[in-house]
Order: C-alpha cells, then sequence, then structure tokens
C-alpha cells in the first residue's frame, strides 16, 4: 500500500460525457474563427462589389491584369519553412490528444498490479546522494518502513563526495541496521550521477537493482509494486509515478504538480497501454542487472543516464514498464531560478540521447515502425522549442510581409501553447485533473503560461549552447536540484 494524499483519488475514473467534447469543440471553434476572421477581412462591401466588378469588366476589355508580383526566393523559403513548422507542431499536438482520448477512453495496461504475493527475489536499493544533508535522512528512514520480505533487501545509500553532513547523516542511520543499509562513500572516480551509479554497481550481487533519489519518499509497499514487472524476463527497467509531496508552498510548486500529473497520469500511462515507449526516469524505478550489462552499463558520461539507459534497452529489445500506482513523493523545486537550471540539464541530457541515438533508433530492425516514432518524437521534444521560437519568428516576419494569412499565425499559437514539453496543457494536464479527482486544480491552468515561456527560454538556451557551443558529454559533473527543509509531510 502507497500513501496517497487525503481527498485525492489517483487511480482516475470515466469523465462526464460533456468534457471531452467540450475541449474538443473549444479548440476547433478557435481555430474556425480564426479562419473566418480571415476570410471576413477578404470580403467586399455588397454595395462597392457591383461598382468594382463592372468597372473590372470594363477595364479588362481594353488590358490584360499583371499577375501577382513573386516573391523573392528568400521568402518563399521562409513560407516553406513556416508551413513544415505548422506540420510538426501539429504531429505532436496530436500525439498528446491521442494520448489523452487513450487515457481517459481507453483500455487500461496494468498488468503487473495484482500481484501481491510472490516468491520475492533478493533487491538491492541504490540511493545516490551529493550533498544532501537536508533530504537524505527522510528518504533512509523510510526505507527503513519498507514492506518486504526480511533479508531480502539492501540499501545502498551512495555518498558521493559530498562536503556536508550527508556521509555523517547515512552512517548514524546505517549504524541501526547494518545489515540493511550498507554505506559506499565514494572518493575518487569520475564526475557524475551516473559514474557514481557504475561505481556502485560493483556492490550489488542481486539481479533486480532499484534506485531512489535521496530526496524521494517511498511508501511502505513500493518495492513490490516495482519488484513485480520483472517476473516477466522480457522487463529490463520499471518506472513509477512521481508525486510531488511540497505542493503547497507556492504557485510554482503547484504548477509543477499539475506538470507531473500530466507526465506520469496520462503521458506515461497511455504509452504503456499502446506499447510504445515508457520511460525510465532515473529514480522511482530499477533494472534488470543483466540486461543493463548487456546494453553497455552506466555510461560514465551520459548528462541524462535515465534517457540513456532508456533507449539502449528499447533497442536492445528489452521492454520498460510503467506502473502508473507505484507512487514515489518527491520534493519539486520551489524557486524559478531551480526550476530553470532543472529543465536546462534535463534538456542538454534528453538531446545529447538524441544524437546518439537518433538514427540508430531508426534503423533498428528490433522494433515495430509505432515504437520508432514514439520514441523519435520523444527524443525531439526538447528540440521543439527552438523548433517553436523559429515558427514564431517566421510567422511575424512573413505576416510584416503580407505573405502570411492571419489564421495562420492563430494555428500556430494555439498548437504551440498545447505542444511544448513532454505533456499538452489543455489535453493532457486537463485529462490528469480529472483523473485525479483533483478537479480543484483546473483554476490553476491559465498560470502554467508562466511555467510554459520559462521552459521555452530554458530548453532553448539549452539546445543552441548544446549544438553551437560546448559538445555533449564534455565536463560531466554532479547536477542536483536545490533542496529546500522539509517542515511538513504533506503541504
Amino acid at each position: 500500500m502507497t500513501r496517497t494524499r487525503p481527498g485525492r483519488s489517483r487511480t482516475g475514473g470515466r469523465p462526464p460525457a460533456w468534457i471531452l467534447p467540450a475541449v474538443l469543440l473549444a479548440l476547433a471553434a478557435g481555430l474556425v474563427g480564426g479562419a473566418l476572421a480571415q476570410a471576413t477581412d477578404a470580403v467586399d462591401v455588397p454595395g462597392d462589389s457591383r461598382v468594382a466588378t463592372e468597372a473590372a469588366t470594363s477595364e479588362s476589355r481594353y488590358e490584360v491584369e499583371p499577375p501577382p508580383p513573386r516573391h523573392p526566393l528568400v521568402v518563399r523559403i521562409m513560407e516553406v519553412v513556416f508551413y513544415g513548422i505548422i506540420g510538426i507542431i501539429c504531429i505532436y499536438l496530436f500525439r498528446h490528444w491521442f494520448f489523452a482520448m487513450n487515457r481517459v477512453l481507453g483500455r487500461q495496461r496494468h498488468p503487473y498490479l495484482d500481484i501481491d504475493t510472490a516468491d520475492w527475489p533478493a533487491v538491492t536499493v541504490l540511493v545516490p546522494a551529493h550533498n544532501e544533508e537536508l533530504v537524505i535522512a527522510d528518504n533512509l528512514e523510510a526505507m527503513l518502513d519498507l514492506d518486504y520480505p526480511e533479508g531480502l533487501l539492501k540499501v545502498i545509500p551512495i555518498n558521493d563526495r559530498s562536503k556536508d553532513k550527508t556521509g555523517e547523516i547515512i552512517d548514524e542511520i546505517a549504524a541501526r541496521r547494518p545489515a540493511m543499509i550498507v554505506p559506499f562513500h565514494r572518493k575518487k572516480g569520475a564526475d557524475g550521477k551516473a559514474a557514481a551509479l557504475a561505481d556502485a554497481m560493483e556492490l550489488v550481487k542481486t539481479e533486480i537493482v532499484l534506485i531512489f533519489d535521496a530526496d524521494y519518499i517511498p511508501g511502505r509497499g513500493l518495492i513490490k509494486q516495482l519488484v513485480a514487472p520483472f517476473f516477466d524476463p522480457e522487463v529490463g527497467a520499471v518506472m513509477g509515478r512521481v508525486v510531488p509531496l511540497n505542493v503547497g508552498r507556492n504557485l510554482l510548486t503547484r504548477a509543477l504538480d499539475m506538470e507531473r500529473s500530466g507526465g506520469y497520469q496520462v503521458d506515461q500511462q497511455a504509452r504503456m497501454n499502446l506499447h510504445l515507449v515508457p520511460q525510465y526516469g532515473g529514480t522511482v524505478g530499477g533494472v534488470r542487472k543483466t540486461a543493463l550489462e548487456a546494453v553497455g552499463g552506466w555510461h560514465h558520461d551520459s548528462l541524462a543516464e535515465d534517457t540513456d539507459a532508456t533507449f539502449r534497452l528499447l533497442m536492445g529489445g528489452w521492454k520498460t514498464v510503467y506502473q502508473n500506482r507505484s507512487e514515489c513523493y518527491e520534493q519539486v523545486p520551489e524557486t524559478w531560478p531551480t526550476r530553470m537550471a532543472q529543465i536546462f540539464r534535463w534538456a542538454r541530457g534528453h538531446n545529447q540521447v538524441l544524437q546518439r541515438y537518433g538514427w540508430k533508433l531508426l534503423t533498428n530492425r528490433r522494433l515495430r515502425f509505432a515504437e520508432k516514432l514514439d520514441g523519435f518524437l520523444l527524443l525531439h521534444v526538447y528540440v521543439m522549442s527552438l523548433v517553436l521560437l523559429l515558427g514564431w519568428g517566421l510567422g511575424v516576419i512573413l505576416w510584416y510581409l503580407a505573405v502570411l494569412p492571419t489564421s495562420l499565425l492563430i494555428i500556430l499559437a494555439v498548437t504551440s501553447y498545447s505542444t511544448l514539453g513532454n505533456f499538452a496543457l489543455f489535453f493532457e494536464i486537463a485529462a490528469a485533473n480529472h483523473l485525479d479527482g483533483s478537479h480543484g486544480r483546473v483554476k490553476l491552468l491559465p498560470f502554467i503560461l508562466l511555467g510554459f515561456l520559462v521552459s521555452l527560454i530554458s530548453v532553448t538556451r539549452a539546445t543552441l549552447t548544446q549544438f553551437l557551443g560546448r559538445g555533449p558529454g564534455k565536463g560531466v559533473r554532479w547536477e542536483k536540484t536545490e533542496r529546500t527543509p522539509r517542515r511538513t509531510q504533506w503541504e
């Protein structure tokens, strides 16, 4: 059993009959309205139309009307690129809409949910920590309370050269259960989380390895829920659902709560339902040791070891399973600079995986076309910020040159606002709010625009500096979210 926030159901249900048609009708009305407005501008006044027609007919007897002027080649190229961007954005828009419809109305896949009694295997839990004195104690205290057979669970906190009291706190808690908690104080080696995990794997003797970041609080029954899918020999990785713990701190944390809900409750579960590419997220999940070793283990130079492992396992023929009801609680960023740094780090890591495996993914013969398409679109989600800014820029220029209809600018604005990132505003987040039973959160939906703009700027900056400046994989170091002391369990 995992802890659930009071009054907040996360298993979802069927929506009222009006909610989905209303969302679709609102979007369609906006697009049609823009097109009608453009068409109205082009219509002449009826009274003047007859006079203009007669004059034109009279003039046409004596001279041929010249053809419309041709735009310079560069303008035509800009126009083609703009229409291409519109098409790409609409593909992502349809993708998010399809995921939301599947999640609300489609058949849900939870194939390992009912496994609660079994011959449970030995499991190792890794907790990488670098200067985590504010949160590591809460994590380890929760580990001591886990519901798993005695003697089959080993927890290895990885103190990677912390300069605060992280190591002391780990040793103090480990002294209470030395057979269960075995600290690993890493003194040397390459920087970064991936390198720390790679070194710690030398101490792992079990086939199943679970990983939790230091600020995560697992529920008592979470380990069994994450281990259950590994009874399937084709499963190489498992991912649970992330739920913010510090929701009530400010507007940012409430917005991130909605974002997490859309990303996990809808996006991840829909990909699980459709047999596509659920993503291992680096925490609240685990890997099969032999599967990871078969595809090369943890890469020391990886900026996003989770996404890197996801795609290597996928191309190696291993399945990643998403467990939507296996919840774990995290501390989300509480300040905008921290949030921007987090997005910047995610974008660079994701783009590195794109550079490494984009072409290999498309040419992999093991994968179905649907998996290739979903994986390819997933790899490009952070590149879409740069594409979106380019589309806006081209749209404004072409509009001032009297080349672009106003309705296309409206289409670009609507579709891009509903597409950026790994969730869609009016589809996945709205559907997730309904499934969670948190209808009051919908009132905050307009404030997501601020987060949208922050993401747009941060991701674009990360993409440009990565592709035009320092290459990926250089200068890998520990990148962690700034923590704040936890005052209460639920806020």
